[in-house]
């Protein structure tokens, strides 16, 4: 008798009091907190302080600096509503439309219509729109892989609850509504994954710590610079002059924007921004620029296998024959088994492979999940036969060496089926699940998961990267570490059902690297205790049972086919779900790291000699022996375009841990140098050629020992980098010959004996940076190879 359903009234009241499949699932972040996250933070906040300034005092001239802010923001902004865009266009639940029974009769209606007490009609294809339990099944059988990460599809009988978000793959029945919405169980879980969180990026991390200590010195640096320029400009009486504060302001900028790496962090920007367009083009998608950085330092890469190493489809793989029947009998048994155009998906495989015509069956056993097989009758050789296809448990129960034999083909990791000729016809519905026919065991049917072709060689790839694989599936641990051995992971299958705490997994973790049924929870535990133990571990999965874990991890990277939840919470998506472009994202991301590594000591160096001069200056009360134009004249030729190109130029070093103890090892003491070239240059000609022909060699000389700084970490040296140190050397020669440039960065130079002397100390300073750069690279500051 078919149900009722409920009644229009009572879909209104439940729609009225909140009770329908409707869930606030943000898939992505809020274009606010895009735009809060690249605007408002400190980088940004002490140069727009310093570019205020200099529109107070009238001389826009000595604001370019500001640019950078602007540009920096805008990259990260532009990238990530890029990414923003794609994932919106997703949805947890794929399917759009149910079918409901309601006031007696079928009703097909939109997922988000469906309320509590719905009465579901499900069918093969079907996508459970909400938690349900099960009122009558006919064969019912779903796969619930996105949910739990268990690949075999799961049979259902009456009274079984079924979990949103699992997909109908064989049998029919109807299903009472219990959870819809945020209640349900993907709603639940969706929810435990909206929170965003910034991934962990240590050149992000080392500019931000970079950042504070200057920001910490910043205050008193600034008092002391402004009391110096008091000073230099003549004492407290002359704090009425006209252009007093003009002068004091534009040399307490200039200190200012000298102590910043401003370019460093656009640098960063950049680097990742082309790594993420790079990636763009080879279908994958960079949700967070930091992203590309991060699995340059993962050690530790947890896979989920159903998905991820396999497409998640069965593939046919051999008929074993059993020598009581013949191998041409059984195959047209399993014709007939395959000719069912109502057959569930296992069913749909052999239909690609048995196609031999057989007479039409008289009579079909249509699947049971109590008894575990269905059966066939049909004409063989002019005799009417009975067959039965299913689980060689039941069907060879009475048959102890096939049954054996079955069993080590499940061991190796195959999915098998038991093909048996009953003697007697059907067996008898009355008697349940207990075989009450005679059979003949004919053939075992074997079927393995399809691996992605390129799962094998990027596992290769890792391995030969030194980074350590963990497979933790929802599977059967003997399944999983059969497909493991396939692709090379040598390892013993740990079940998860017995790691009952922490200290278990942690015991379990040091030695193994294959895990099967292992739950939602236990994935999350696992990458937890992966972290506490100093690895950077990657997730990859696709079910929203990854998406916990994957979240959790220092790099989330979700497949082209995931749930939108779990695309929402990655760093990376597969969009072409191709497991084997993950080297790329591994290649640009050392190229990235290793790169923005060598560039940082430029920044740094000029930061250090800012710090250094600013100091030097105001105790001294000196002016400042710079403009804020020349400062961004030296950072641009020979910092800022340097770095661009020697930034995006290949390198696959290794990532080495430590990254900003190194740059600092090499950055302050080759800034110190400058900062005393600088001194050394301006202190004579001060008074010798007056304040502004001083500052205009003393831009020299900082340019002259800034570009050894480039050559130094320009090597080894390839004609690219060659024509790069010669184009930035020309450039600078050019800015002080051409008429309007010298003009606007006012330098006033001549060809005589303070140009001269400039040039000296700057060779000076030059030969000893060639010095310490050579000690760098033998205690390891520095590297060459790339």
């Amino acid at each position: 008798m078919q149900p009722q359903g409920l009644t229009s009234a009572q879909v209104a009241e439940r729609h009225a009091s909140g009770r329908a499949n409707v869930a606030r699932q943000r898939t992505s972040r809020s274009v606010a907190g895009i735009l809060r996250e690249n605007v408002f933070t400190l980088f940004n906040g002490i140069l727009t302080a310093c570019f205020i300034a200099i529109v107070l005092i009238g001389d826009l001239r000595d604001g370019f600096f500001f640019g950078v802010v602007v540009v920096n923001a805008l990259i990260g902004i532009v990238q990530e509503l890029r990414a923003k865009r794609v994932l919106d266009r997703l949805a947890l639940l794929a399917a759009s439309e149910s079918l409901v029974i309601r006031d007696g009769e079928p009703r097909t209606v939109r997922i988000e219509e469906v309320v509590e007490d719905d009465v579901l009609v499900l069918r093969p294809g079907d996508q459970l729109p909400a938690d349900a339990r099960l009122t009558d099944s006919n064969g019912l059988a779903l796969d619930e892989s996105l949910l739990t990460g268990e690949s075999e599809p799961v049979l259902k009988g009456a009274g079984d609850d079924l979990l949103s978000g699992s997909h109908v793959i064989a049998g029919t029945g109807t299903a009472a509504v219990t959870a819809v919405g945020e209640k349900s169980y993907s709603g639940r879980l969706t929810s435990e994954i909206r929170r965003h969180s910034l991934v962990s990026s240590e050149l992000r991390n080392a500019t931000n710590r970079i950042l504070v200590y200057i920001s910490w010195i910043l205050g008193p640096l600034i008092v002391i610079t402004l009391a110096g320029r008091i000073v230099a400009y003549g004492g407290f009486r002359a704090m009425t002059g006209q252009h007093f504060w003009e002068f004091a302001v534009r040399d307490a900028v200039a200190s200012v924007v000298g102590m910043i790496p401003e370019g460093l962090v656009l640098l960063i920007s950049l680097a990742f921004g082309v790594a993420a367009i790079q990636l763009a083009t080879k279908k994958v998608l960079v949700q967070e620029l930091a992203a590309v950085e991060v699995l340059a330092r993962v050690d530790v890469l947890c896979l989920d296998k159903t998905g991820t190493l396999t497409t998640g489809e069965v593939a046919f793989d051999r008929l074993i024959a059993l020598d009581r029947v013949s191998e041409r009998d059984s195959s047209a048994a399993v014709a007939a088994f395959a000719s069912d155009a109502a057959g569930n998906s296992t069913i749909g495989v052999l239909a690609r492979h048995f196609t031999a015509s057989v007479a039409d069956p008289t009579s079909r056993l249509p699947f049971d999940s109590t008894t575990k097989y269905s059966g066939v009758r049909f004409v063989l050789d002019g005799s009417e036969t009975t067959w039965l296809l299913g689980a060689p448990e039941r069907l060879l129960a009475e048959h102890p060496a096939d049954l054996a034999l079955a069993q080590s083909q499940a061991a190796s990791g195959l999915r098998v089926l038991a093909l048996v000729r009953s003697a007697t016809g059907f067996p008898d519905a009355a008697t349940g699940p207990s075989l009450d026919v005679d059979v003949v065991p004919a053939a075992l049917l074997t079927f393995r998961e399809t691996l992605r072709s390129d799962a094998a060689r990027t596992l290769d790839y890792f391995a030969g990267q030194a980074v350590r694989v963990v497979v933790m599936s929802g599977d059967n641990p003997v399944t999983v570490a059969a497909l493991a051995r396939t692709l090379g992971i040598d390892s013993h299958a740990i079940d998860a059902a017995s790691l009952t705490d922490a200290d278990a997994w942690r015991e379990a973790l040091a030695q193994h690297s294959v895990f099967g049924r292992v739950t939602p929870d236990q994935k999350r535990e696992a990458i937890g205790i992966l972290r506490e133990l100093g690895h950077t571990v990657a997730m990859t999965g696709d079910g929203v049972n990854d998406a916990m874990a994957i979240k959790d991890a220092d790099l989330g990277i979700a497949m082209g086919g995931a749930t939108a939840a779990t695309k929402a919470v990655s760093r990376i998506v597969l969009l072409d779900n191709r497991f084997g472009g993950l080297p790329d994202v591994l290649a640009l991301g050392r190229r990235v790291i290793a790169n923005v590594e060598r560039v940082a000591n430029l920044f740094l160096a000029k930061t250090t000699y800012g710090i250094v001069l600013a100091l030097v200056t105001a105790f001294a009360a000196l002016p400042f022996p710079f403009l804020p134009r020349q400062l961004t004249l030296v950072s641009t030729l020979a910092i800022g375009i340097p770095s661009f190109f020697l930034a995006l130029a290949s390198n696959r070093r290794i990532y080495t841990p430590g990254v900003l103890p190194r740059i600092l090892k090499f950055s302050i003491p080759a800034g110190v140098i400058a900062a005393a070239a600088c001194i050394l240059a301006f202190l004579p000609l001060r008074h010798a050629v007056g304040l502004d022909e001083a500052r205009s060699v003393a831009t020299i000389t900082l340019f002259t020992v800034s570009l050894w700084i480039v050559v130094v970490l320009a090597r080894p040296f390839s004609v690219p980098r060659v024509i790069l140190v010669a184009s930035v050397s020309i450039a600078g020669a050019l800015v002080c010959i051409v008429p309007f440039t010298r003009s606007f960065f006012m330098l006033q130079v001549h060809a005589d004996a303070a140009l001269a002397y400039g040039l000296v100390v700057g060779a000076v300073g030059a030969a000893v940076i060639e010095l310490f750069a050579r000690f760098a690279k033998r205690r390891g500051f520095i590297f060459d190879r790339v």
